[in-house]
């Protein structure tokens, strides 16, 4: 197995390089996934429901197999 980049961390390790992240916000939300599997890794969605199934088919593009989701705000 070859060691993934870990953003200049050597002591850090990759655990799932299938995992995106999603910062949840009211009017948009900011997705992430591994810097290997797009050009553009992190990209910003709407909140409408095309803006999900767009987020989905590019996560699904990329190969993510579990999401991280953080909801911003109060």
């Amino acid at each position: 197995m070859t060691n993934p980049a870990t953003g200049g961390h050597p002591d850090l390790k990759m655990v799932n390089p299938n995992a995106a992240a999603i910062d949840i916000g009211s009017t948009m939300h900011m997705a992430a996934v591994n810097h290997d599997t797009d050009i553009m890794p992190v990209r910003a969605f709407g909140t409408f429901t095309q803006d999900l199934h767009d987020l989905a088919d590019w996560f699904r593009s990329c190969g993510v197999t579990s999401v991280a989701m953080e909801s911003t705000g109060v």
